[in-house]
């Protein structure tokens, strides 16, 4: 062999060497970059799947926070619509009241109701407050009358109330007093016929 084969021979390895490392080397490259760019594919799935779920979860909180604001809504509208409609019955049991107050029977209730009052305060000397109007149904005769039957002196205040009807009876010294007009008793019944009315209008109490 001359040198000058050997010389080929020994670059021919060494251009081998070279090339088997080069190759090497890029193989560990690739092999490195598909392991970069599954690790990266993962963690964006993990990334996307996360958001996702965090989305899907403030979608729903959005959605049961409008549907519980709706619902609150829709409730207080509810209860809203039956305290008009209750108010409204009142008010036309207010009329009535006023109407009976009109009536011929309406004198024979007065008297009752203060008979009524004087037998619960049980005192010899009361004082009666009605309204104007109703001063001409307690003329001095009636009053002579009602005191012999309940052995009671009753004295017809000078003052007037303004109220529907009914009265305010009171001892002289003003100790006792009974409410019974028309306005007053309504009042007291409020609540009770606020819960019957409510039924009869919608089948449950407001």
């Amino acid at each position: 062999m001359t040198v000058k084969d050997g010389l080929a021979a020994i670059a021919k390895d060494v251009v081998g060497d070279v090339q088997k490392e080069a190759e090497t080397i890029i193989l560990a490259a690739e092999s490195e970059a598909k392991a970069t760019l599954k690790s990266a594919k993962e963690q964006a799935d993990k990334n996307y799947r996360e958001k996702i779920g965090q989305a899907k979860l403030k979608a729903e909180a959005e959605k049961r926070k409008i549907a519980s604001v709706t619902e609150v809504e829709m409730r207080n509208r509810l209860l809203e619509i039956k305290e008009n409609l209750v108010d409204a019955a009142f008010e036309k049991a207010l009329v009535q009241l006023k109407n009976f107050a009109e009536t011929d029977n309406y004198c024979d209730y007065l008297l009752k109701i203060i008979q009524n009052a004087a037998e619960r305060i049980g005192q010899k000397n009361l004082i009666i407050q009605v309204n104007a109007k109703d001063k001409d149904c307690l003329t001095s005769d009636v009053l002579k009358h009602l005191s012999k039957k309940l052995h009671c002196e009753f004295k017809l205040s000078e003052k007037t109330g303004d109220y529907i009807g009914g009265c305010i009876i009171q001892t002289n010294d003003g100790k006792i007093i009974f409410d019974v007009t028309l306005d007053n008793r309504l009042q007291e019944l409020k609540p009770v016929l606020r819960v019957e009315m409510a039924k009869i209008l919608f089948g449950e109490s407001v």
